[in-house]
Parts: structure tokens; C-alpha cells; sequence
């Protein structure tokens, strides 16, 4: 018997908008190919570190940022982990700590991840910000397949699936 195409994806969760699509897509595609999820938000404390480090925060202030995004990670988990329970999809979920684009790939690797699903570019944001440096970096980096997500239906399709 051959491998299956797909076996488990690797869906990266920001908590924009683009990022929510991108997991309602992955949602859909482990749901078609009845495959492994990993819905993966990353506190980015190392830019967190290297604002301290610049002394744009003081030291206190990194560290109750830190519990914000941790919070606001949790919680985005948790909405994806309600969208996939809706679709009869069983996902994992992990928050790491580091580089965003290092804790990604590292839990693509640990997974044997096939597929990194990430949402596109929003509209309001400049390319060189923070999310466009990291996905160059995972799409440049990646062992497995990755997948950016701009279809305009996602949610059309969400629903439908």
C-alpha cells in the first residue's frame, strides 16, 4: 500500500484573520484526506527579547506581554479547536516559545508534518513586517510541502465541508 499524500498538516495560528482562514482550510483538507492536524501558535519571545534588549521594553513590561500572547494564543487555539470539533476533526494543539519560524519547523519535523498551511498576506499589512519575514522563512526552510492560503471562499467552503 503507498503512502497516503498527506498525513498530517501543520497549521500555523497568528490570530489574524489570514491565519483563521488558513486553519478553516486546513480544518477542510484533514477532514478530505482524514489526516493528522497540529494547530501551532508561537509566542515570539524572541523578538519580545530583543525589544528588552533595545531597551523599547523594560523588563516587566516583556514579561506581562508575554502572558498576553500566551493568553491571546490560547485562546485562538482553543476558537480553531471549536472549529474543527464542528467538523468532526480532532486536532492537536501546542503553543511553543522562541522564533515563530524555528518553533515551526522544528514542530513540522517532530510531527513527520506533510503539509505547513499558513495564511497569506493581509492587505493592511507592509511585507516586511514580522509574519511576512517569518513565512519566508518557513517557506525557505520547510522540509515538507508548504501551503499559502489566499483562496477568497475559505469560509464558504468551511461551511459546506
Amino acid at each position: 500500500m503507498t503512502k497516503p499524500i498527506i498525513s498530517h498538516i501543520v497549521a500555523v495560528v497568528t490570530g489574524s484573520d489570514a491565519s483563521i482562514l488558513a486553519a478553516k482550510y486546513a480544518i477542510i483538507m484533514a477532514k478530505a484526506y482524514r489526516c493528522r492536524m497540529t494547530a501551532v501558535y508561537v509566542v515570539d519571545t524572541a523578538t519580545i527579547r530583543q525589544l528588552t534588549l533595545s531597551k523599547i521594553f523594560i523588563q516587566e513590561e516583556s514579561q506581562e506581554y508575554e502572558k498576553s500572547l500566551t493568553a491571546n494564543g490560547e485562546r485562538y487555539l482553543s476558537f480553531v479547536e471549536e472549529l474543527a470539533r464542528a467538523k468532526g476533526v480532532r486536532i492537536e494543539r501546542e503553543i511553543r516559545r522562541g522564533a515563530v519560524y524555528t518553533e515551526i519547523l522544528t514542530v513540522a519535523d517532530d510531527k513527520k508534518a506533510d503539509l505547513i498551511i499558513l495564511g497569506g498576506w493581509e492587505r493592511d499589512r507592509s511585507p516586511r513586517d514580522i509574519i511576512s519575514h517569518s513565512h519566508r522563512e518557513i517557506m525557505v526552510n520547510a522540509k515538507c510541502s508548504v501551503l499559502l492560503v489566499k483562496e477568497p471562499g475559505v469560509d464558504l467552503m468551511y461551511k459546506q465541508a
